[in-house]
């Protein structure tokens, strides 16, 4: 009786054991996404020329490691730090997911949302006062987004809700001389 109850055990033992170690090879897979910049390391200041003080170009970024679903990504910049609550420096729409870089004092393929200055395209930062903080955030989505050009991030971000696969996150810093 114990060794058919034991013969019965084996199978099952092996096939959890193996999907238990498949789900493990899998999660080794995974790798996130990345956004990173050649003008500023992560959480350093930006220099002046992408800002108000210089040329105002919008800095070299970089992206990998997009997943391969992916069918659009998205590109925000804003400053939460701004007196009159967050304010929005870029906003760009439906990326192709095969962006690999966004060259300085560039405009990447895609569709250009308001920022909050009222009008598309990169506006650097320019803080009136103190230290800022400016948060690229980068969204790979599962789906295209059927919006205008012009759409303000608001909108942008309620038809991203439920689309978002992976998230990439890059911040610099900077106050006026």
């Amino acid at each position: 009786m114990k060794l058919g109850y034991f013969l019965f055990l084996i199978p099952i033992l092996v096939i959890g054991c193996s999907q238990v170690q498949q789900k493990q090879t899998e999660e080794k897979m995974v790798v996130s996404m990345k956004l990173t910049s050649a003008s500023f390391g992560n959480s350093l200041a930006i220099p002046p020329e992408h800002t108000c003080d210089g040329k105002d170009l919008s800095p070299e970024l970089t992206i990998s490691d997009v997943p391969s679903n992916a069918k659009s990504l998205v590109l925000i910049m804003d400053d939460p730090d701004a007196p009159v609550g967050i304010w929005d420096h870029w906003v760009v729409f439906n990326m192709p997911p095969s962006t690999k870089q966004i060259s300085k004092g560039t405009e990447p393929n895609g569709v250009a949302g308001k920022n909050s200055w009222g009008r598309t395209g990169y506006g650097g930062p320019c803080p009136p006062s103190g230290t800022h903080r400016y948060f690229f955030k980068l969204y790979a989505l599962d789906n295209v987004l059927n919006l205008p050009q012009g759409a303000a991030k608001k909108e942008i971000e309620k038809a991203m809700q439920g689309h978002i696969i992976e998230k990439a996150e890059l911040v610099g810093t900077y106050k006026r001389g």
